[in-house]
Protein backbone atom coordinates (compact mmCIF):
# COMPACT_ATOMS: atom_id res chain seq x y z
CA UNK A 1 0.00 0.00 0.00
CA UNK A 2 1.15 3.35 -0.15
CA UNK A 3 2.95 5.80 2.45
CA UNK A 4 0.59 8.79 2.50
CA UNK A 5 3.48 10.96 1.11
CA UNK A 6 3.24 8.64 -1.92
CA UNK A 7 -0.57 8.72 -2.00
CA UNK A 8 -0.61 12.68 -1.80
CA UNK A 9 2.17 13.31 -4.40
CA UNK A 10 0.02 10.81 -6.65
CA UNK A 11 -2.83 12.91 -5.92
CA UNK A 12 -1.15 15.69 -7.09
CA UNK A 13 -0.03 14.38 -10.23
CA UNK A 14 -3.21 13.39 -10.90
CA UNK A 15 -5.01 17.10 -10.22
CA UNK A 16 -2.26 19.41 -10.33
CA UNK A 17 -4.15 22.62 -10.89
CA UNK A 18 -7.23 21.16 -8.64
CA UNK A 19 -8.07 23.27 -5.97
CA UNK A 20 -6.65 21.71 -2.76
CA UNK A 21 -6.94 24.10 0.45
CA UNK A 22 -8.85 27.10 1.45
CA UNK A 23 -8.53 29.31 4.26
CA UNK A 24 -9.48 32.53 4.18
CA UNK A 25 -7.46 34.62 1.35
CA UNK A 26 -5.04 31.34 1.41
CA UNK A 27 -6.32 29.34 -1.78
CA UNK A 28 -3.54 26.68 -2.95
CA UNK A 29 -4.00 23.53 -5.91
CA UNK A 30 -2.26 20.64 -5.11
CA UNK A 31 1.03 21.38 -6.87
CA UNK A 32 1.26 24.85 -5.52
CA UNK A 33 0.78 22.99 -2.13
CA UNK A 34 3.11 20.45 -2.89
CA UNK A 35 5.61 23.20 -3.06
CA UNK A 36 5.01 24.57 0.42
CA UNK A 37 5.38 21.09 1.69
CA UNK A 38 8.13 20.31 0.36
CA UNK A 39 9.85 23.68 1.65
CA UNK A 40 8.48 22.30 5.27
CA UNK A 41 10.54 18.67 4.84
CA UNK A 42 13.73 20.98 4.06
CA UNK A 43 13.30 23.07 6.94
CA UNK A 44 13.06 19.70 9.05
CA UNK A 45 15.99 18.39 7.81
CA UNK A 46 17.49 21.95 8.99
CA UNK A 47 16.36 21.15 12.46
CA UNK A 48 17.82 18.12 12.71
CA UNK A 49 14.25 16.25 12.55
CA UNK A 50 14.72 12.50 11.56
CA UNK A 51 11.96 9.72 10.53
CA UNK A 52 10.41 8.38 13.42
CA UNK A 53 10.67 11.71 15.54
CA UNK A 54 7.05 13.21 16.62
CA UNK A 55 5.93 16.58 16.31
CA UNK A 56 3.91 17.97 18.87
CA UNK A 57 1.42 20.72 17.46
CA UNK A 58 -1.20 23.05 19.40
CA UNK A 59 -2.76 24.23 16.43
CA UNK A 60 -6.52 25.58 15.31
CA UNK A 61 -7.92 24.39 11.58
CA UNK A 62 -5.85 26.75 9.72
CA UNK A 63 -4.20 25.90 6.43
CA UNK A 64 -0.49 26.00 8.26
CA UNK A 65 -1.54 22.85 10.38
CA UNK A 66 -3.13 20.76 7.40
CA UNK A 67 0.28 21.16 5.78
CA UNK A 68 2.54 20.78 8.68
CA UNK A 69 0.43 17.40 9.04
CA UNK A 70 1.38 16.65 5.42
CA UNK A 71 4.77 17.25 5.40
CA UNK A 72 5.21 14.87 8.39
CA UNK A 73 3.78 12.02 6.19
CA UNK A 74 6.63 12.86 3.79
CA UNK A 75 9.49 13.13 6.59
CA UNK A 76 8.00 10.52 8.42
CA UNK A 77 7.49 12.19 11.68
CA UNK A 78 5.03 11.29 13.80
CA UNK A 79 2.54 14.12 13.84
CA UNK A 80 1.28 14.14 17.26
CA UNK A 81 -1.47 17.43 17.28
CA UNK A 82 -3.39 18.35 20.54
CA UNK A 83 -6.08 20.17 21.46
CA UNK A 84 -4.94 24.14 21.08
CA UNK A 85 -7.15 24.70 24.41
CA UNK A 86 -4.29 22.41 26.10
CA UNK A 87 -3.38 23.64 29.85
CA UNK A 88 0.72 24.00 30.35
CA UNK A 89 0.62 21.12 32.67
CA UNK A 90 -1.33 19.02 29.86
CA UNK A 91 1.18 20.02 26.82
CA UNK A 92 4.14 18.62 29.42
CA UNK A 93 2.83 15.45 29.74
CA UNK A 94 2.48 14.88 26.22
CA UNK A 95 5.78 15.91 25.35
CA UNK A 96 7.29 14.31 27.51
CA UNK A 97 5.19 10.94 26.83
CA UNK A 98 5.85 10.76 23.60
CA UNK A 99 9.20 12.03 23.66
CA UNK A 100 8.67 15.09 21.28
CA UNK A 101 11.26 16.63 19.30
CA UNK A 102 9.52 19.86 18.36
CA UNK A 103 6.33 21.59 18.82
CA UNK A 104 4.33 24.20 16.91
CA UNK A 105 1.93 26.25 18.33
CA UNK A 106 0.07 29.92 17.29
CA UNK A 107 -1.24 32.92 19.32
CA UNK A 108 -4.24 31.14 20.76
CA UNK A 109 -2.11 28.69 22.75
CA UNK A 110 0.99 31.48 23.48
CA UNK A 111 0.16 31.52 27.10
CA UNK A 112 0.32 28.39 27.79
CA UNK A 113 3.26 27.64 25.95
CA UNK A 114 4.79 30.33 27.95
CA UNK A 115 3.85 28.39 31.23
CA UNK A 116 5.02 24.59 29.75
CA UNK A 117 8.19 23.64 31.41
CA UNK A 118 9.31 21.30 28.86
CA UNK A 119 8.47 23.27 25.57
CA UNK A 120 11.37 25.73 26.43
CA UNK A 121 13.73 22.61 25.57
CA UNK A 122 12.97 21.57 22.39
CA UNK A 123 12.79 23.90 19.28
CA UNK A 124 9.31 26.05 18.96
CA UNK A 125 7.98 26.76 15.84
CA UNK A 126 5.58 29.72 15.93
CA UNK A 127 2.70 29.63 13.92
CA UNK A 128 1.04 33.04 12.52
CA UNK A 129 1.29 36.28 13.59
CA UNK A 130 1.59 36.88 17.36
CA UNK A 131 2.49 33.41 18.29
CA UNK A 132 5.30 34.33 20.58
CA UNK A 133 8.97 33.58 21.16
CA UNK A 134 9.80 30.81 19.20
CA UNK A 135 13.28 29.51 17.37
CA UNK A 136 11.46 29.26 13.77
CA UNK A 137 8.36 30.48 12.39
CA UNK A 138 6.13 28.67 9.88
CA UNK A 139 6.54 32.05 7.67
CA UNK A 140 10.20 31.75 7.51
CA UNK A 141 10.26 27.58 6.74
CA UNK A 142 7.88 28.00 3.98
CA UNK A 143 9.69 31.13 2.35
CA UNK A 144 12.50 29.34 1.65
CA UNK A 145 11.89 27.18 -2.07
CA UNK A 146 13.15 23.04 -2.00
CA UNK A 147 12.71 20.42 -4.43
CA UNK A 148 9.57 18.33 -4.35
CA UNK A 149 10.02 16.78 -1.55
CA UNK A 150 10.38 12.65 -1.70
CA UNK A 151 8.78 9.92 0.49
CA UNK A 152 11.00 8.45 3.25
CA UNK A 153 8.93 5.92 4.80
CA UNK A 154 6.34 3.26 4.02
CA UNK A 155 3.23 2.48 4.36
CA UNK A 156 4.29 0.79 7.95
CA UNK A 157 5.75 3.76 9.51
CA UNK A 158 3.84 5.68 12.16
CA UNK A 159 1.85 7.91 10.65
CA UNK A 160 -0.02 10.31 13.76
CA UNK A 161 -0.43 9.79 17.24
CA UNK A 162 -3.76 11.17 18.68
CA UNK A 163 -4.75 11.52 22.06
CA UNK A 164 -7.53 10.50 23.65
CA UNK A 165 -9.55 12.58 26.36
CA UNK A 166 -8.66 11.77 29.60
CA UNK A 167 -11.71 11.54 32.78
CA UNK A 168 -10.14 9.87 35.50
CA UNK A 169 -6.52 8.87 34.11
CA UNK A 170 -3.96 10.45 31.86
CA UNK A 171 -5.26 10.76 28.25
CA UNK A 172 -3.75 7.48 25.82
CA UNK A 173 -1.87 8.01 22.88
CA UNK A 174 -3.09 6.35 19.89
CA UNK A 175 -0.07 5.66 17.28
CA UNK A 176 -1.56 4.92 13.85
CA UNK A 177 0.31 3.43 10.71
CA UNK A 178 0.56 5.03 7.25
CA UNK A 179 -1.46 1.95 6.12
CA UNK A 180 -4.09 2.62 8.48
CA UNK A 181 -4.54 5.97 8.16
CA UNK A 182 -4.79 6.07 4.60
CA UNK A 183 -7.03 2.55 4.47
CA UNK A 184 -9.50 4.89 6.54
CA UNK A 185 -9.47 7.24 4.59
CA UNK A 186 -10.49 5.39 1.42
CA UNK A 187 -13.10 3.86 3.44
CA UNK A 188 -14.22 7.10 4.28
CA UNK A 189 -14.62 8.17 1.17
CA UNK A 190 -16.72 4.42 0.07
CA UNK A 191 -18.90 5.32 2.82
CA UNK A 192 -20.16 8.10 2.16
CA UNK A 193 -19.97 8.13 -1.40
CA UNK A 194 -17.39 10.72 -2.06
CA UNK A 195 -16.71 11.74 -5.39
CA UNK A 196 -14.09 13.66 -7.54
CA UNK A 197 -14.00 17.69 -6.67
CA UNK A 198 -16.19 17.34 -3.29
CA UNK A 199 -15.32 20.77 -1.29
CA UNK A 200 -16.10 19.53 2.75
CA UNK A 201 -16.00 21.97 5.39
CA UNK A 202 -12.78 21.60 7.22
CA UNK A 203 -14.09 22.14 11.16
CA UNK A 204 -13.17 19.29 12.69
CA UNK A 205 -10.25 19.35 14.91
CA UNK A 206 -6.73 18.00 12.83
CA UNK A 207 -5.90 16.83 16.99
CA UNK A 208 -9.44 14.65 16.41
CA UNK A 209 -9.92 11.68 14.19
CA UNK A 210 -12.55 13.21 11.96
CA UNK A 211 -11.19 16.24 11.06
CA UNK A 212 -7.93 14.07 10.24
CA UNK A 213 -10.22 12.05 8.32
CA UNK A 214 -11.68 14.44 6.23
CA UNK A 215 -8.25 15.77 5.29
CA UNK A 216 -6.97 12.21 3.74
CA UNK A 217 -10.56 11.64 1.94
CA UNK A 218 -10.30 15.32 0.40
CA UNK A 219 -6.51 14.19 -0.87
CA UNK A 220 -7.67 10.77 -2.09
CA UNK A 221 -10.50 12.33 -4.66
CA UNK A 222 -9.21 15.89 -5.58
CA UNK A 223 -11.13 17.54 -3.60
CA UNK A 224 -11.29 20.85 -1.73
CA UNK A 225 -10.51 21.33 2.37
CA UNK A 226 -12.08 24.17 3.30
CA UNK A 227 -10.56 25.42 6.48
CA UNK A 228 -13.19 26.81 9.60
CA UNK A 229 -9.95 26.71 12.23
CA UNK A 230 -12.12 27.17 15.52
CA UNK A 231 -16.27 26.96 14.89
CA UNK A 232 -18.43 29.31 14.50
CA UNK A 233 -22.01 28.62 13.20
CA UNK A 234 -22.31 32.67 11.10
CA UNK A 235 -18.79 31.75 9.84
CA UNK A 236 -19.57 27.57 9.02
CA UNK A 237 -23.14 28.81 7.24
CA UNK A 238 -20.58 31.51 5.15
CA UNK A 239 -18.44 29.66 4.08
CA UNK A 240 -20.98 26.69 3.31
CA UNK A 241 -22.97 29.35 0.66
CA UNK A 242 -19.72 31.05 -0.67
CA UNK A 243 -17.68 28.21 -1.60
CA UNK A 244 -20.32 25.10 -2.72
CA UNK A 245 -19.73 22.82 0.34
CA UNK A 246 -20.85 19.80 -1.00
CA UNK A 247 -20.65 17.19 2.07
CA UNK A 248 -20.46 18.11 6.32
CA UNK A 249 -19.07 15.28 8.22
CA UNK A 250 -19.90 16.96 12.02
CA UNK A 251 -20.73 16.01 15.75
CA UNK A 252 -24.38 15.78 15.92
CA UNK A 253 -23.58 19.26 18.36
CA UNK A 254 -22.36 21.06 15.46
CA UNK A 255 -25.34 20.59 13.60
CA UNK A 256 -27.68 21.47 16.39
CA UNK A 257 -25.95 24.56 16.33
CA UNK A 258 -25.72 25.32 12.35
CA UNK A 259 -29.41 24.21 12.34
CA UNK A 260 -31.06 25.89 14.78
CA UNK A 261 -29.17 29.13 14.25
CA UNK A 262 -31.18 32.60 13.14
CA UNK A 263 -29.09 32.78 9.71
CA UNK A 264 -29.32 29.37 8.77
CA UNK A 265 -33.00 30.07 7.11
CA UNK A 266 -31.12 32.94 5.18
CA UNK A 267 -28.50 30.90 3.83
CA UNK A 268 -28.28 28.45 0.29
CA UNK A 269 -27.36 25.15 1.28
CA UNK A 270 -28.41 23.56 -1.83
CA UNK A 271 -24.79 22.59 -2.54
CA UNK A 272 -24.76 20.02 0.26
CA UNK A 273 -26.09 17.13 -0.89
CA UNK A 274 -23.81 14.26 1.71
CA UNK A 275 -24.52 14.52 5.40
CA UNK A 276 -22.31 12.55 7.94
CA UNK A 277 -22.07 12.53 11.83
CA UNK A 278 -19.99 10.66 13.99
CA UNK A 279 -18.71 11.25 17.38
CA UNK A 280 -21.98 11.19 19.20
CA UNK A 281 -25.87 9.40 18.75
CA UNK A 282 -27.92 11.88 17.01
CA UNK A 283 -31.32 12.28 18.93
CA UNK A 284 -34.43 11.44 16.78
CA UNK A 285 -35.35 15.27 16.96
CA UNK A 286 -32.06 16.47 15.27
CA UNK A 287 -32.01 13.91 12.16
CA UNK A 288 -36.10 15.43 11.42
CA UNK A 289 -34.65 18.90 11.47
CA UNK A 290 -31.51 17.92 9.11
CA UNK A 291 -33.38 15.48 6.73
CA UNK A 292 -35.96 18.47 6.22
CA UNK A 293 -33.52 21.27 6.21
CA UNK A 294 -31.21 19.52 3.95
CA UNK A 295 -32.59 16.88 1.97
CA UNK A 296 -29.49 15.42 1.57
CA UNK A 297 -29.18 12.30 -0.88
CA UNK A 298 -26.96 10.65 1.24
CA UNK A 299 -27.51 11.03 5.26
CA UNK A 300 -24.72 8.70 7.07
CA UNK A 301 -24.31 8.04 10.81
CA UNK A 302 -20.35 6.92 11.18
CA UNK A 303 -20.01 4.78 14.19
CA UNK A 304 -16.17 4.37 15.12
CA UNK A 305 -13.09 5.11 17.08
CA UNK A 306 -10.05 6.92 17.57
CA UNK A 307 -8.47 3.44 17.82
CA UNK A 308 -9.88 1.57 14.76
CA UNK A 309 -11.16 3.93 13.04
CA UNK A 310 -14.91 2.30 11.22
CA UNK A 311 -16.95 0.21 13.47
CA UNK A 312 -20.15 0.40 11.82
CA UNK A 313 -21.75 2.70 9.02
CA UNK A 314 -25.79 3.15 8.25
CA UNK A 315 -25.76 5.33 5.00
CA UNK A 316 -29.91 5.55 5.63
CA UNK A 317 -29.77 7.30 8.64
CA UNK A 318 -32.72 9.70 9.07
CA UNK A 319 -34.40 6.15 7.38
CA UNK A 320 -33.99 4.42 10.86
CA UNK A 321 -33.00 6.55 13.68
CA UNK A 322 -30.70 5.63 16.04
CA UNK A 323 -29.32 2.60 14.18
CA UNK A 324 -25.70 2.50 13.30
CA UNK A 325 -26.28 0.16 10.54
CA UNK A 326 -23.72 -2.92 9.91
CA UNK A 327 -19.85 -3.61 10.13
CA UNK A 328 -18.06 -1.04 7.95
CA UNK A 329 -15.83 -2.60 5.00
CA UNK A 330 -12.77 -3.13 7.01
CA UNK A 331 -14.36 -4.49 10.25
CA UNK A 332 -16.32 -7.08 11.82
CA UNK A 333 -18.42 -6.54 14.93
CA UNK A 334 -19.90 -8.94 18.09
CA UNK A 335 -21.92 -7.54 20.97
CA UNK A 336 -20.79 -9.06 23.88
CA UNK A 337 -22.13 -9.69 27.33
CA UNK A 338 -22.18 -7.13 30.21
CA UNK A 339 -19.17 -7.77 32.01
CA UNK A 340 -17.56 -10.74 29.52
CA UNK A 341 -14.21 -11.32 29.53
CA UNK A 342 -14.05 -12.96 26.15
CA UNK A 343 -15.02 -11.90 22.96
CA UNK A 344 -16.38 -15.31 22.84
CA UNK A 345 -19.19 -14.59 25.18
CA UNK A 346 -21.43 -13.28 23.10
CA UNK A 347 -25.02 -11.34 23.51
CA UNK A 348 -28.16 -12.94 22.23
CA UNK A 349 -30.06 -10.78 19.16
CA UNK A 350 -31.84 -8.04 21.44
CA UNK A 351 -29.69 -8.35 24.47
CA UNK A 352 -27.63 -5.36 25.24
CA UNK A 353 -23.80 -5.86 25.43
CA UNK A 354 -20.90 -4.43 25.28
CA UNK A 355 -19.58 -3.66 21.42
CA UNK A 356 -16.36 -5.53 20.09
CA UNK A 357 -14.56 -4.82 17.07
CA UNK A 358 -12.07 -7.20 15.24
CA UNK A 359 -8.72 -5.70 15.86
CA UNK A 360 -7.28 -7.28 12.70
CA UNK A 361 -9.09 -4.49 10.86
CA UNK A 362 -7.02 -2.49 8.15
CA UNK A 363 -7.87 0.29 9.58
CA UNK A 364 -6.91 -0.79 13.60
CA UNK A 365 -4.05 0.64 15.88
CA UNK A 366 -1.71 -2.14 17.41
CA UNK A 367 -1.77 -0.82 20.97
CA UNK A 368 -1.80 2.39 23.63
CA UNK A 369 1.44 4.20 23.49
CA UNK A 370 3.28 2.95 26.67
CA UNK A 371 0.34 2.22 28.48
CA UNK A 372 0.42 -2.00 28.83
CA UNK A 373 -2.18 -1.68 31.05
CA UNK A 374 -4.83 -0.48 28.97
CA UNK A 375 -3.80 -2.73 26.24
CA UNK A 376 -4.92 -5.50 28.28
CA UNK A 377 -8.18 -3.91 29.48
CA UNK A 378 -9.14 -3.24 25.51
CA UNK A 379 -7.40 -5.84 23.43
CA UNK A 380 -8.62 -9.45 24.25
CA UNK A 381 -8.66 -12.16 22.04
CA UNK A 382 -7.49 -10.38 18.83
CA UNK A 383 -10.64 -8.20 19.83
CA UNK A 384 -10.92 -4.12 20.50
CA UNK A 385 -13.41 -3.81 23.66
CA UNK A 386 -15.29 -0.53 22.55
CA UNK A 387 -16.02 0.18 26.20
CA UNK A 388 -19.65 1.05 24.31
CA UNK A 389 -22.89 -0.85 24.75
CA UNK A 390 -25.28 -2.09 22.25
CA UNK A 391 -27.29 -4.44 20.80
CA UNK A 392 -28.79 -6.25 17.52
CA UNK A 393 -31.80 -5.85 16.11
CA UNK A 394 -33.28 -8.77 14.39
CA UNK A 395 -32.39 -7.14 11.07
CA UNK A 396 -28.49 -7.48 12.24
CA UNK A 397 -28.51 -3.61 12.47
CA UNK A 398 -26.00 -2.45 15.25
CA UNK A 399 -27.97 0.10 18.09
CA UNK A 400 -25.34 1.73 20.63
CA UNK A 401 -27.18 2.75 23.45
CA UNK A 402 -24.23 4.28 25.30
CA UNK A 403 -20.95 4.20 27.52
CA UNK A 404 -20.74 0.69 30.07
CA UNK A 405 -19.66 3.21 32.22
CA UNK A 406 -22.80 5.69 31.58
CA UNK A 407 -25.09 3.12 31.85
CA UNK A 408 -27.75 3.26 34.85
CA UNK A 409 -28.41 0.84 37.11
CA UNK A 410 -31.58 1.29 39.33
CA UNK A 411 -33.28 -0.70 40.84
CA UNK A 412 -31.70 -3.82 39.41
CA UNK A 413 -32.62 -2.26 35.86
CA UNK A 414 -30.06 -1.19 33.40
CA UNK A 415 -31.08 1.67 31.70
CA UNK A 416 -29.39 3.64 28.61
CA UNK A 417 -29.62 7.34 28.69
CA UNK A 418 -29.41 7.41 25.08
CA UNK A 419 -32.75 6.31 24.48
CA UNK A 420 -34.62 8.76 27.11
CA UNK A 421 -32.44 11.45 25.39
CA UNK A 422 -34.21 10.45 22.00
CA UNK A 423 -37.52 10.35 23.22
CA UNK A 424 -37.12 14.09 24.91
CA UNK A 425 -35.30 15.34 22.00
CA UNK A 426 -39.13 14.75 20.25
CA UNK A 427 -40.67 17.59 22.23
CA UNK A 428 -40.80 20.63 20.75
CA UNK A 429 -40.09 22.37 24.05
CA UNK A 430 -36.92 20.58 24.21
CA UNK A 431 -33.50 22.33 23.00
CA UNK A 432 -31.38 20.31 24.37
CA UNK A 433 -31.31 16.95 26.66
CA UNK A 434 -28.91 14.83 28.34
CA UNK A 435 -29.90 11.64 31.13
CA UNK A 436 -27.88 10.70 33.80
CA UNK A 437 -28.33 8.48 36.80
CA UNK A 438 -27.18 10.23 40.32
CA UNK A 439 -26.96 8.34 43.46
CA UNK A 440 -30.13 7.12 45.21
CA UNK A 441 -30.28 5.61 48.88
CA UNK A 442 -33.34 3.32 47.83
CA UNK A 443 -32.81 2.94 44.01
CA UNK A 444 -28.95 2.90 43.64
CA UNK A 445 -29.31 5.57 40.77
CA UNK A 446 -32.13 7.35 39.52
CA UNK A 447 -32.69 8.31 36.08
CA UNK A 448 -32.73 12.03 36.26
CA UNK A 449 -32.83 14.41 32.35
CA UNK A 450 -30.75 18.00 32.69
CA UNK A 451 -32.69 19.90 30.12
CA UNK A 452 -32.00 23.14 27.90
CA UNK A 453 -35.11 24.70 27.20
CA UNK A 454 -36.81 26.08 24.13
CA UNK A 455 -40.05 26.61 25.16
CA UNK A 456 -41.88 26.86 28.40
CA UNK A 457 -42.55 23.75 29.20
CA UNK A 458 -42.37 22.05 32.64
CA UNK A 459 -41.30 18.79 34.10
CA UNK A 460 -44.79 17.35 34.90
CA UNK A 461 -45.30 18.27 30.42
CA UNK A 462 -42.12 16.03 29.85
CA UNK A 463 -43.31 13.41 31.97
CA UNK A 464 -46.06 12.87 30.61
CA UNK A 465 -44.61 12.82 27.13
CA UNK A 466 -42.65 10.22 28.22
CA UNK A 467 -45.56 8.59 29.22
CA UNK A 468 -47.33 8.70 25.90
CA UNK A 469 -44.52 7.49 23.90
CA UNK A 470 -44.52 4.53 25.67
CA UNK A 471 -40.92 4.60 27.20
CA UNK A 472 -41.07 1.95 30.17
CA UNK A 473 -42.03 3.22 33.68
CA UNK A 474 -38.50 2.28 35.04
CA UNK A 475 -37.14 4.35 32.21
CA UNK A 476 -38.72 7.39 33.14
CA UNK A 477 -36.91 10.65 34.87
CA UNK A 478 -37.83 11.04 38.45
CA UNK A 479 -36.12 14.68 38.03
CA UNK A 480 -35.39 17.42 35.62
CA UNK A 481 -33.09 19.51 35.85
CA UNK A 482 -33.58 22.90 33.68
CA UNK A 483 -30.28 24.22 32.76
CA UNK A 484 -28.96 27.17 30.54
CA UNK A 485 -26.58 24.56 28.82
CA UNK A 486 -25.78 21.07 27.98
CA UNK A 487 -21.72 21.17 28.98
CA UNK A 488 -19.98 19.36 26.15
CA UNK A 489 -15.85 18.39 24.96
CA UNK A 490 -14.42 20.84 22.68
CA UNK A 491 -15.80 18.79 20.08
CA UNK A 492 -18.83 18.79 21.08
CA UNK A 493 -18.95 15.67 23.03
CA UNK A 494 -21.30 15.45 25.61
CA UNK A 495 -19.88 15.74 29.13
CA UNK A 496 -22.05 13.14 31.27
CA UNK A 497 -19.27 13.48 34.15
CA UNK A 498 -19.85 17.40 34.93
CA UNK A 499 -23.34 16.85 35.22
CA UNK A 500 -23.15 14.13 37.77
CA UNK A 501 -20.29 15.79 39.67
CA UNK A 502 -22.79 19.34 39.81
CA UNK A 503 -20.67 20.77 37.48
CA UNK A 504 -23.53 22.75 35.78
CA UNK A 505 -25.45 26.19 35.43
CA UNK A 506 -29.09 26.37 36.21
CA UNK A 507 -31.62 28.00 34.69
CA UNK A 508 -33.24 30.94 37.24
CA UNK A 509 -36.22 28.98 37.95
CA UNK A 510 -34.47 25.72 39.14
CA UNK A 511 -35.49 22.11 38.99
CA UNK A 512 -38.39 20.18 38.98
CA UNK A 513 -39.48 16.52 39.99
CA UNK A 514 -41.85 14.44 38.30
Amino acid sequence: MFDLGTSFMASAARDPDALAIVDGDVRLTYAHWLDKISSLVSAFDGMGLKAGDHLVTVLQNRWEAASLHWACQFAGLTITPINWRAKPDEIDFVLENCDAKAIAFEAVASQSMTESQRAVAIPRIAVGADAGRAELTFAEMIAVAAPVAKPRVAADALSLMLYTSGTTAKPKGVPRRHRAERMAGLAHVAQNLYGRGERTLGVMPLYHTMGVRSLIAMSLIGGVFVCLPRFDVTRALELIEAEGISNLYLVPTLYHDVVHHPRFAQTNVSSVRKLGFAGAPMTDGLLGQLTDAFSPELFVNHYGSSEIYTFTINQKAAEKPGSAGKAGLNQLIRVVKLGAKSAHEIAAPGEEGEIVALAASDEAFEGYWKRPEADAKSLRDGWYFTGDTGYFDADGDLYVSGRVDDMIITGGENVSPVEIESCLSLHPGVLEVAVVGLPDERWGKVVVAFVQRKGAVTAEELDAHCKATGLANFKRPRRFEFVKAIPKSPVGKLLRRQLVAGEFEPESSGSAAA
